[in-house]
């Protein structure tokens, strides 16, 4: 079965360059995505125009005020939101057809329509918290995505897995305190938001649900293989998810300009293997919708060699050899999570 990928040209009309120029978010980093898949045919699979979600889809995972000032601020031309997030007139149809891209793919994944797929979308969306845009994010496409499967499928449970090199705090908090999203992040600190700490494990209903696992400049494939084999898996398994989603940003790659991680293109083809093998397991559905990434080129590489990846039937290969120092996150990250699981 041959996968699914949803975009939409909305996607390609927000550009924050207008007001900050030199703004790393490019309208290239998709068409130049774009471009490499349509000359790879698709990678086979199937293409499909994103309708926009909702303001009832969105209010699932944002407040009705938050909606409504990115709307309006768009419909007045646009603006900074903060030194890092702007929007111009454009952005508010891109951010709604982002979004929409992502509750299109989860339904077409529960509908049992293709095992894999991508939301080829910008702007990005896990900083986006439940009342507030930042980090280039105005709307929490995963998590709007992951909220829709709950309350339009009659899911109970869903895994989200964020691999961008920056936490994913704006996922983190829309279900701190909710246990039917378990969500799982591996990402440098410090850096940019700051936020994710290792004892940082969800609040009042959701506590254990949320898996923050912070790793240090200079970390490559051995640790961040080892924290998903020895800690994120065996939880996402135990958890066992109707659906699986990835918040897919590739700026832990080690030619990103805006991170220090030191992860290959395989590398991120071994964390897409071990994530379709997993849902393949609980034989559900695997999405990836697109995040984070600011080497153009290595964007698109990263994600014509990641896609086929999620259906590759194989043993994954094994983490290399960790140092003391990784050893140590592992052993820690184990400790932690295993105050509510069984590691």
């Amino acid at each position: 079965m041959s996968g699914l990928i949803y975009t939409h040209p909305a996607c390609l009309e927000h550009d924050p360059g207008v007001l900050s120029p030199g703004h790393p978010d490019t309208p290239s980093r998709l068409a130049t995505l774009e471009r490499a898949l349509a000359e790879h045919d698709w990678l086979g699979w199937e293409r499909r125009s994103a309708a926009a979600a909702s303001e009832e889809q969105l209010a699932l995972a944002h407040s009705a005020e938050h909606v409504r000032a990115i709307r309006e601020l768009c419909a007045a031309g646009g603006g900074a939101i903060d030194p890092d997030t702007f929007a111009t007139e454009a952005s508010f149809g891109a951010a709604v057809h982002a979004a929409g891209a992502a509750v299109a793919l989860s339904g077409a994944l529960l509908a049992g329509e293709a095992q894999a797929g991508f939301a080829a979308v910008r702007p990005a969306g896990h900083h986006a918290e439940h009342g507030r845009a930042m980090g280039f994010c105005l709307f929490n496409n995963v998590a709007v995505a992951a909220a829709a499967a709950l309350a339009e499928h009659g899911l109970e449970r869903v895994f989200v897995l964020d691999w961008d090199v920056h936490h994913g705090n704006g996922t983190a908090e829309i279900f701190d305190a909710r246990s039917d999203v378990l969500f799982a992040s591996i990402h440098q600190w410090p850096l940019y938001p700051g936020s994710g700490r290792l004892q940082d494990r969800g609040r009042g209903e959701g506590e254990g649900y949320t898996i923050n696992l912070p790793v240090p400049p200079g970390s490559g494939e051995a640790l961040w293989l080892g924290l998903l084999d020895e800690v994120v898996l065996p939880v996402a398994a135990a958890y066992e998810p109707q659906l699986v989603l990835i918040s897919a940003g590739f700026d832990a790659h080690e030619r990103d300009p805006l991170a220090d991680c030191r992860l290959s293109t395989g590398s991120f083809v071994e964390m897409a293997v071990r994530a379709g093998a997993l849902a393949r397991r609980l034989g559900v559905g695997v999405g990836m919708v697109l995040e984070g990434g600011y080497n153009v080129p290595v964007l698109a590489e990263c994600v014509l060699a990641t896609l086929p990846a999620l259906l590759e039937e194989r043993d994954p290969q094994p983490p290399g050899q960790l140092g003391p120092r990784e050893q140590e996150i592992v052993a820690g990250a184990r400790r932690e999570a295993g105050r509510h699981w069984s590691l």
